[in-house]
């Protein structure tokens, strides 16, 4: 997903036989067009805080209105197609860097040692 926006209320709806995870900001306008729609088992909620997409599924994963299988199956369908995993790992892999120094050759005169 490329956006950012936040969701205050979330939920699920039948249409058509097909449950899905649904998302708005309104909970009064959104029920009244999923059942002016003619949409089914219509469980929406308001949040207790804004949410992103993947915020409202792990959300609504565990929360006890929402644990009939057609919910649990549309809330993971909708993760799967839609909830991109990131796969970077945790700390990116640095490459060590090596550095020289070179010395400029002293410019000390050289003096001669006596041999014994």
């Amino acid at each position: 997903m490329s956006t950012n926006k936040l969701y205050t209320v979330a939920g699920t709806s039948t249409f058509n036989g097909k449950t899905k995870v649904r998302f708005a900001n309104d909970y009064v306008s959104r029920f009244k067009i999923l059942t002016k729609n003619g949409h089914e088992n219509i469980e929406i909620m308001e949040l207790s805080k804004p949410m992103s997409k993947a915020e409202v599924c792990k959300f609504l994963q565990s929360h006890e209105k929402f644990q009939s299988e057609a919910q649990q199956s549309a809330i993971a369908e909708f993760v799967v197609r839609n909830i991109s995993v990131d796969t970077a790992p945790a700390t990116a892999e640095v490459e060590p860097t090596i550095e020289v120094k070179i010395e400029e050759p002293s410019t000390a005169p050289v003096t001669e040692t006596e041999s014994a």
